[in-house]
């Protein structure tokens, strides 16, 4: 049900969930975890009335901190990690582009099954606009698949590429950085505790030296890391990412990794305060987002160079302190090469369209609405059409942004359609958990994460009543 009026959503929540003076009481978490939570995130993405949706977000993320989830940093891993007192996994990023609340539960349930410590759920600056989902729905629907599923503890979210465009940045360079500030500052409200900086399309390689090739990159990506420390909660270091080497470039050097950090690290000295820098470092090895689609629509086979993300990897944590490195557009690599990631010390891993490859080629997705979709970007979006890419190309590029088009279809799938496909997208985070070996790492992260509850301002639509 999707509650479209406060009334209606505070008849649905009595004798479940009960307001508390400026919080909640959980009167009833069995019909609360049964099917109130469903109508909840329902309602945050659908409901016509944006009083109602942000009433419902906020209950979503007070019962989730009544039961023990919230959304945390990853820092204090990564800092260990660079330490070297925890070693021998890679965590796992999952970008989720579409029915998010039903992939997500697949998520907790292979982490529950593998007693999986880190996992991160992220979305990137494009993706937030071609799926439609600014970070608080994503948040909620995140937060609520954890209370649906039994997980306790932790959750990680990240802002992924939060990207300053070359194109914008060149006509307009105050503008198109206000733009990316504003990102993180909505993504920090929401619970988005780690934040990947982009600023490597800035990267100049036309420039005589690496310093001059680097310069806008880590000057701008300590701009917005101290605009970050500022917005961080009290008690929370958020984990910010920086990035030497667009993905899809050429792939980095030991080089280029040093003068980012040095001229990165002077940069945030200029503040005159002492802050902390970047968790992790995104280099290019080789991949490319989504990967490569030959004409009849697979996928090209990638060579990834393990050699350099071993060394940047060992580099960035004996030298810088860091995690290590991180790894873009992994997703569609063969399955024997997720093994090489914890073996060459590689701290994250980012994947996404291999999920959303999953979902689309299904034997469970139903037919007639994929065929709907590919005609509606067919005849709409003829202008992404290259003239040299077949049909099946110009699909596999464009159908990601079905999932914002087509979000109230895609969300209202028949249950057993949606449940099989989930099925399959279970089996295989199940298979990267084991390759990238995060199962049996909860005793570690409950070591060095302790997640902080952080207030959130009370709804409107929930005031002058006491039991909703």
């Amino acid at each position: 049900m999707i509650y479209e009026n406060k009334n209606q959503l505070k008849k649905g929540c009595a004798r479940i969930l009960e307001v508390d003076g400026s919080d909640i009481r959980i009167l009833d978490e069995e019909k609360l975890k049964n099917k109130l939570i469903d109508d909840l995130i329902y309602t945050v993405v659908f409901s016509p009335d944006p009083a109602t949706q942000a009433a419902a977000s906020w209950l979503i993320r007070r019962a989730a901190a009544a039961l023990g989830i919230m959304s945390a940093s990853i820092q204090p891993l990564y800092e260990a990690m660079g330490q070297g007192d925890v070693k021998g996994f890679t965590v796992p990023a999952i970008n989720i582009r579409g029915i998010t609340y039903d992939v997500a539960q697949a998520v907790f349930r292979a982490a529950i099954k593998g007693r999986v410590g880190p996992v991160i759920f992220e979305i990137a600056r494009s993706e937030i606009n071609y799926t439609s989902q600014r970070p608080l729905e994503f948040a909620c629907a995140v937060m609520a698949a954890a209370i649906k599923t039994g997980h306790q503890g932790p959750i990680f979210l990240q802002g992924d590429h939060f990207q300053i465009n070359a194109k914008k940045f060149a006509a307009d360079a105050a503008k198109e950085t206000q733009t990316v500030k504003n990102l993180i500052w909505e993504a920090i409200e929401a619970g988005f505790y780690n934040i990947d900086i982009d600023t490597s399309t800035l990267v100049d390689l036309t420039k005589a030296t690496v310093k001059e090739q680097q310069k806008v990159n880590y000057s701008l990506a300590a701009e917005l890391t101290t605009m970050i420390r500022d917005l961080e909660p009290e008690g929370i270091n958020v984990s910010v990412g920086g990035e030497i080497g667009e993905v899809g470039g050429k792939n980095s050097t030991i080089e280029e990794l040093k003068v980012f950090m040095e001229g990165y690290g002077d940069e945030l000295k200029k503040s005159g305060e002492s802050l902390k820098g970047i968790s992790k470092i995104s280099i290019q090895t080789g991949t490319t987002h989504g990967g490569v689609p030959l004409a009849d629509g697979s996928v090209a086979k990638v060579k990834i160079d393990f050699d350099v993300l071993e060394k940047l990897s060992q580099l960035a944590r004996s030298q810088y302190g860091l995690a290590g490195a991180v790894q873009h557009g992994a997703s569609t690599l063969p399955d024997e090469a997720f093994d090489k990631f914890p073996a060459t010390g590689t701290a994250e891993i980012h994947l996404a369209t291999g999920f959303q490859n999953i979902i689309y080629d299904s034997a469970n997705f139903p037919p007639d609405l994929k065929e709907k979709i590919y005609e509606h970007l067919k005849n709409k979006m003829k202008d992404e059409w290259k003239e040299k890419d077949t049909a099946e190309q110009f699909i596999y590029k464009t159908r990601k942004k079905g999932f914002g088009l087509f979000k109230l279809e895609l969300w209202h799938l028949p249950e057993d359609k949606r449940n099989k496909v989930c099925a399959e997208l279970e089996k295989q985070f199940s298979f990267l958990f084991e390759k990238l070996k995060v199962n049996s790492t909860q005793d570690v992260l409950k070591k060095y994460i302790q997640p902080l509850d952080v207030p959130l301002e009370f709804p409107a639509a929930l005031k002058a009543e006491a039991t909703i």
